[in-house]
Protein backbone atom coordinates (compact mmCIF):
# COMPACT_ATOMS: atom_id res chain seq x y z
CA UNK A 1 0.00 0.00 0.00
CA UNK A 2 1.43 3.33 -1.03
CA UNK A 3 1.29 6.65 0.78
CA UNK A 4 -1.03 7.85 -2.00
CA UNK A 5 -3.43 5.00 -1.25
CA UNK A 6 -3.42 5.87 2.45
CA UNK A 7 -3.92 9.56 1.68
CA UNK A 8 -6.86 8.69 -0.57
CA UNK A 9 -8.49 6.50 2.07
CA UNK A 10 -8.02 9.27 4.65
CA UNK A 11 -10.44 11.40 2.60
CA UNK A 12 -13.20 8.77 2.54
CA UNK A 13 -16.43 9.30 4.41
CA UNK A 14 -17.75 6.49 6.56
CA UNK A 15 -20.15 5.08 3.98
CA UNK A 16 -17.58 5.02 1.19
CA UNK A 17 -14.96 3.33 3.40
CA UNK A 18 -17.53 0.80 4.66
CA UNK A 19 -18.79 -0.02 1.17
CA UNK A 20 -15.29 -0.49 -0.20
CA UNK A 21 -14.37 -2.62 2.82
CA UNK A 22 -17.35 -4.87 2.10
CA UNK A 23 -16.12 -5.28 -1.48
CA UNK A 24 -12.58 -6.06 -0.30
CA UNK A 25 -13.89 -8.77 2.02
CA UNK A 26 -15.97 -10.29 -0.79
CA UNK A 27 -12.96 -10.36 -3.10
CA UNK A 28 -10.77 -11.99 -0.44
CA UNK A 29 -13.45 -14.57 0.32
CA UNK A 30 -13.71 -15.50 -3.36
CA UNK A 31 -10.01 -16.27 -3.46
CA UNK A 32 -8.24 -17.03 -6.71
CA UNK A 33 -5.65 -14.27 -6.33
CA UNK A 34 -1.96 -14.77 -5.95
CA UNK A 35 -0.38 -14.14 -2.56
CA UNK A 36 0.94 -10.65 -3.33
CA UNK A 37 -2.42 -9.45 -4.63
CA UNK A 38 -4.21 -10.96 -1.64
CA UNK A 39 -1.84 -9.27 0.80
CA UNK A 40 -2.19 -5.90 -0.94
CA UNK A 41 -5.97 -6.22 -0.82
CA UNK A 42 -5.87 -7.25 2.84
CA UNK A 43 -3.70 -4.19 3.64
CA UNK A 44 -6.23 -1.97 1.89
CA UNK A 45 -8.98 -3.60 3.90
CA UNK A 46 -7.10 -2.89 7.13
CA UNK A 47 -6.72 0.77 6.16
CA UNK A 48 -10.42 0.98 5.29
CA UNK A 49 -11.41 -0.64 8.59
CA UNK A 50 -9.23 1.85 10.46
CA UNK A 51 -10.93 4.72 8.61
CA UNK A 52 -14.35 3.36 9.58
CA UNK A 53 -13.24 3.11 13.21
CA UNK A 54 -12.04 6.73 13.12
CA UNK A 55 -15.45 7.89 11.92
CA UNK A 56 -17.27 5.82 14.53
CA UNK A 57 -15.02 7.11 17.31
CA UNK A 58 -15.69 10.67 16.19
CA UNK A 59 -19.42 10.04 16.14
CA UNK A 60 -19.28 8.45 19.58
CA UNK A 61 -17.45 11.49 20.95
CA UNK A 62 -20.01 13.86 19.43
CA UNK A 63 -22.89 11.92 20.98
CA UNK A 64 -21.19 11.81 24.38
CA UNK A 65 -20.53 15.55 24.23
CA UNK A 66 -24.14 16.26 23.27
CA UNK A 67 -25.40 14.12 26.14
CA UNK A 68 -23.05 15.86 28.57
CA UNK A 69 -24.28 19.27 27.44
CA UNK A 70 -27.89 18.14 27.80
CA UNK A 71 -27.26 16.75 31.27
CA UNK A 72 -25.47 19.94 32.32
CA UNK A 73 -28.39 22.03 31.05
CA UNK A 74 -30.85 19.88 33.03
CA UNK A 75 -29.03 20.49 36.32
Amino acid sequence: MTDDDLAEIATFGYERARDELVNVVKMLEQGGMDLDDSLALWERGEALATRCEEHLAGARTRVENALSRRDAADE
